[in-house]
């Protein structure tokens, strides 16, 4: 099984289940792993049999910069479904979204979810 990793890409978004989360926004890191039989691309060095990471960047970005909701499990829920229907080359997502500010009584460096979920049929 052959893996694509976006890491740590960063966006401010007003998502939470708390009113000052939704007014006043904060950031958020993002981690995305895309799997599966990346071979032909590894044989014919051509971009067009490969998984190509700027549209699944962008993906994510619509995700995380438009509509706010409240938990982060929905958004990484929503990356996964739209990362997935990108292209049949890949066959399992998984996203690990942290919220470094998240509202807690403590010190911690952040509120991470992990969400992976696999193409139909899938053998990985």
């Amino acid at each position: 099984m052959d893996s694509v990793r976006l890491s740590k890409m960063v966006f401010h978004a007003y998502h939470g289940a708390h009113p000052e989360e939704k007014t006043l926004g904060q950031r958020f890191l993002v981690d995305l792993t895309v799997e599966g039989d990346f071979s032909d691309a590894g044989r014919s060095d051509d971009l067009s049999d490969a998984v190509d990471y700027g549209p699944i960047y962008g993906a994510v970005r619509e995700i995380m910069e438009s509509e706010s909701v409240n938990l982060l499990e929905h958004l990484g829920e929503r990356i996964c479904q739209a990362v997935l229907g990108l292209s049949p080359r890949i066959r399992s997502v998984e996203t690990a979204i942290t919220k470094p500010s998240a509202p807690v009584a403590g010190v911690l460096a952040g509120a991470t979810v992990t969400i992976r979920r696999r193409a139909p049929g899938s053998e990985y």
